[in-house]
């Protein structure tokens, strides 16, 4: 298996065996310095338990709805099972992932899942993409979940990989901030249009999550953009759950 991609015999095994993983990592309050949410972030093994990236797993599962869903449902019951008790969970939601057996409202499986948990509140996390169907399937998934009170985020904001949906944003309740935002604070131009999108957010009653902390150094930088919360490796992971 090379960087980029999993084979299929693997892929199938891995699916088989059940090999998946969660890890919790906290997002603190700026101002109070406590934890206010953990994110469920999903983890594959191989069968030498060595870890695959996320987003390789997904990419091949793409191929597959049926296999998408699986996956990704058995996901999100280890993440909720093992979550972290009275603290908001956000969890990561492909809008492929949501749709992937054809039932948006009342029938699906993850809205189901969703509001029949009731230890915390819970986020859902859409990724930003470079598709415009992805856009609109965002648009579609986050008023279902709006409708039946769960909380939106939009993730990897102003990462140079992703496109930015007006409408998407105005729409979700927390803009994660990619952590490209902290490698580009001392680009000016690119900053004027950070500052934009936050005094935009907080003017919309929203709150912005400030992703790819890791030093002190960023932590004055997030104050001094005035971001609500921060994530990244100078907190400590909570812990890993296996299935």
């Amino acid at each position: 298996m090379n960087n980029r991609q999993i084979s299929p015999l693997s892929l199938i095994e891995l699916i088989e065996s059940q090999r998946y993983g969660v890890e919790y990592q906290p997002i603190v309050d700026l101002k109070s310095k406590e934890i206010m949410a953990y994110e469920c972030l999903a983890r594959f093994t191989d069968i030498d338990n060595n870890n695959i990236p996320p987003d390789i797993i997904y990419a091949a599962l793409h191929d597959s709805s049926l296999s998408l869903f699986q996956v990704e449902y058995q996901q999100k019951l280890l993440q909720l099972n093992c979550a972290p008790m009275n603290s908001d969970i956000f969890v990561n939601l492909d809008q492929d992932s949501y749709f992937s057996i054809g039932e948006g409202n009342e029938n699906n499986p993850f809205l189901k899942l969703f509001k029949s948990f009731n230890h915390a509140n819970i986020v859902v996390e859409l990724i930003e993409s470079l598709e415009v169907n992805d856009s609109i399937k965002s648009l579609s998934m986050i008023d279902i979940l709006a409708k039946n009170g769960i909380n939106t985020a939009i993730d990897d904001v102003c990462s140079p990989l992703s496109m930015v949906s007006t409408s998407v944003i105005q729409m979700v309740d927390y803009i994660k901030l990619d952590k490209h935002v902290v490698a580009e604070k001392h680009n000016k131009h690119f900053m004027l249009l950070v500052e934009a999108l936050i005094n935009y957010a907080h003017s919309a009653g929203k709150k912005i999550i400030l992703e790819g902390i890791e030093t002190e150094s960023d932590i004055i930088f997030a104050r001094k953009i005035n971001a609500d919360y921060v994530q990244g490796f100078l907190f400590k992971k909570w812990f890993h759950c296996h299935k």
